[in-house]
């Protein structure tokens, strides 16, 4: 029985192993190509796809490990089932039940792992990743330009350009501004400029011994004006005031401190994914089963399917509770009570087959 548990337990972290691999790569390429698609569309700052990336993916773990644990198990003990070693297993005198100890000791880190990444590493990895769009979509238009290239104002009726930053990366050097206001196109350039904070809190850039071009494309009333000092605001300080926080960057703590719906929906939905992931563990080893009549691949498809409605039904209780539908204390158990009931149907129904398979071995 040890060289049993101790072959398997191996077995089961090899496949992990690359089961883990697979999704994690698949994870990182969607999101990448999402993030770099905002970033070529303008609504994302190329700089921020690495950082937001790092914590997207950070956020997905939990449920990406609990999907590891899964497939880990459901793919072992199939395999055990096409090579006809359960036969041998069955034949022997053994039961089902004995694939519960190495799983269980298999799926206890990974359980244990993603409760601490989902009541603490992913909150604080939504809330960074929220932080720093927010310093980013703050930034004033002056923080946006990079020396030698064209650059789009945040509401995009502006388009700067700078030829140099001066060793202090406050003041810039040979500015141009293309903007368009009340239909009229103009265009500013400048020996140079820096930006200053006004007393209520307004931040301007200020161009330095320019000259401004106004005017109506195709027509001739252009006017041509010479400045010393030329102010733009380019932010209110209304707009660098953080919006509240949503459920899901608020701290497990907090959540728990300041009970509201939306605060237990968040709840429920931390809490779910380790209890989930030891459910679906053990909830693996019947759904393994292989029948040769049928093909290989139908308990793969049904192994699926019931993920897919357990996560689901985790989502749909989740946001009953953030709408008020049913309580937190009904609701954080109901989901895993209906599947720890069907697994305990399929080991009764697979318990059964298999004492008969004994039985008949026997005569």
């Amino acid at each position: 029985m040890k060289i049993f548990r101790g072959s398997i337990k191996r077995e089961l972290a090899q496949v992990a192993g690359a089961v883990f691999v697979t999704l994690f790569t698949v994870l990182a390429t969607t999101q990448s190509i999402r993030l770099l698609g905002e970033a070529a569309a303008g609504r994302l700052a190329s700089e921020a796809v690495v950082a937001l990336l790092g914590f997207s993916t950070l956020g997905s773990l939990p449920v990406l490990l609990s999907l590891t644990v899964f497939l880990s198990v459901l793919l072992v003990v199939s395999r055990q089932y096409r090579d006809s070693e359960m036969v041998v297993w069955f034949a022997s005198g053994q039961s089902l039940t004995a694939w519960l100890a190495p799983v269980l000791a298999f799926a206890a880190p990974f359980v244990i792992l993603i409760g601490a990444l989902s009541l603490g590493v992913s909150p604080w990895a939504a809330a960074q990743a929220e932080r720093y769009k927010e310093r980013l979509e703050a930034r004033d238009d002056a923080a946006r330009i990079t020396p030698g290239a064209f650059k789009e104002s945040a509401g995009g009726e502006r388009v700067f350009f700078v030829e140099t930053v001066a060793g202090d990366e406050v003041n810039v050097q040979n500015v141009f501004i293309s903007s368009v206001e009340r239909g009229r196109s103009g265009v500013m350039v400048s020996r140079r400029g820096f930006t200053e904070i006004a007393a209520n809190g307004d931040k301007f850039l200020v161009m330095v011994d320019g000259r401004r071009y106004e005017g109506v494309p195709g027509r001739l009333d252009f006017r041509v004006m010479d400045f010393s000092r030329y102010a733009v605001r380019v932010q209110q300080k209304a707009d660098r005031e953080a919006p509240a926080s949503t459920p899901k960057q608020l701290s497990t703590l907090t959540l728990v401190t300041r009970r509201s719906d939306a605060n237990d929906g968040e709840l429920v939905w931390r809490i779910g994914l380790p209890l989930s992931a030891a459910t679906l563990a053990m909830l693996a080893i019947p759904l393994a089963f292989v029948n040769p009549r049928v093909g290989r691949s139908v308990n793969l498809v049904l192994a699926l399917l019931i993920y897919l409605v357990y996560s689901n039904c985790l989502s749909i209780t989740q946001a009953w509770v953030a709408q008020g539908r049913i309580g937190f204390a009904s609701a954080w158990w109901l989901v895993h009570l209906a599947m720890v009931a069907l697994l305990l149907a399929l080991y009764y129904r697979r318990l059964a087959v298999n004492s008969v398979f004994r039985a008949f071995a026997r005569a």
